[in-house]
């Protein structure tokens, strides 16, 4: 990272030494009206742990956001700022309480309910996998018609419940295909792939008509058709389309501070997607998971989350600067 005091010296700060994301604006979710194209907040929660001792994403929104000091909104592979384009801000994190995860996962939804109301585009850095269910109900409720999800991942995620917890970081995708205003239909989980995963999964999904493309998908036909058909599943019969990342959809070499998955995507593989995703008018949010930073000595995997948000949104202004 270089030395982070002197590049991050002229930031605005969240708390401590933490600045916002890209030096943006912080403003409160409920002041956001008319400021902003899109809002990102952190969500510093880790429920059940699954696997051993591994823990710590809950750090993740700080070390993304000391990552993001080194990085202005330019990709010169698209010749574009997304900042000439689009206004961005940070809202902090989210309040949480570790011991109480209902009031958790209201106070998440309460905050993606105030940036839908101000028509901004929430993007959110986790915490575990857990946090896309309370993302993806509150936008669902905030929609006329029904949602699709574009599910980046090595893992379903959609086991009924671990070790007596439905709302562990390995059910989200159960508890999302329960929303009444998500179309299980339109879910697509893409990157699928390893041991990790159990064959009753893959049958839940199948059994709910969610769409599975695995790395293999990737490997035969290319990322580029992969993901126009994911976003061309998770368009039908849908008013918008969510987008979630968890870390460990990228090859284990190219995530060193995520779950040792390897065969997975190459980060241009990721990145172009999200660039492809950021282009369509219909995606309306985002959320990137499971970095673990206490395994991440470098911050690498923290500098890749914040370049993964930063495809996107170069998407989104290009859009946007051609209308």
């Amino acid at each position: 990272m270089g030395n982070f005091k002197s590049e991050a010296a002229a930031l605005p700060v969240l708390y401590g030494d933490t600045p916002t994301l890209f030096g943006k604006p912080f403003v409160r979710a409920q002041d956001l009206l008319g400021q902003a194209d899109v809002a990102v907040s952190g969500v510093p929660w880790e429920g059940t742990i699954t696997w051993g001792s591994w823990s710590g994403c809950e750090l993740a929104p700080r070390t993304i956001r000391q990552a993001s000091a080194r990085y202005t909104g330019f990709l010169p592979e698209y010749g574009v700022d997304a900042f000439d384009h689009l206004r961005l801000v940070d809202t902090g994190d989210v309040a949480l309480d570790m011991q109480d995860r209902e009031q958790s996962f209201a106070a998440i939804e309460e905050r993606i309910t105030r940036i839908a109301e101000a028509g901004v585009f929430p993007a959110t850095y986790g915490g575990d996998h857990s946090i896309s269910y309370p993302i993806i109900k509150a936008l669902s409720e905030q929609r006329q018609g029904k949602l699709g999800v574009v599910h980046f991942d090595a893992h379903y995620d959609n086991k009924d419940e671990y070790d007596g917890d439905r709302y562990a970081r390995c059910c989200p995708f159960r508890r999302v295909a329960e929303l009444p205003k998500v179309r299980t239909r339109s879910m697509v989980h893409l990157g699928i792939r390893g041991p990790r995963n159990m064959k009753e999964q893959q049958e839940y999904a199948e059994s709910i008509g969610a769409t599975t493309l695995s790395i293999n998908d990737v490997r035969q036909r290319g990322i580029d058709a992969v993901t126009e058909e994911a976003h061309r599943i998770a368009s039908e019969g849908t008013t918008g389309v969510y987008v979630t990342v968890c870390s460990d959809v990228l090859e284990a070499a190219f995530n060193p501070g995520g779950p040792a998955d390897p065969n997975g995507l190459t980060s241009y593989e990721l990145y172009r997607g999200l660039h492809y995703l950021g282009q369509q008018p219909n995606v309306v949010g985002f959320d990137l998971v499971e970095v673990y930073p206490p395994n991440d000595p470098n911050g690498v995997s923290s500098h890749t989350a914040v370049w993964a948000l930063l495809h996107l949104l170069v998407g989104m202004a290009q859009r946007k600067g051609t209308r």
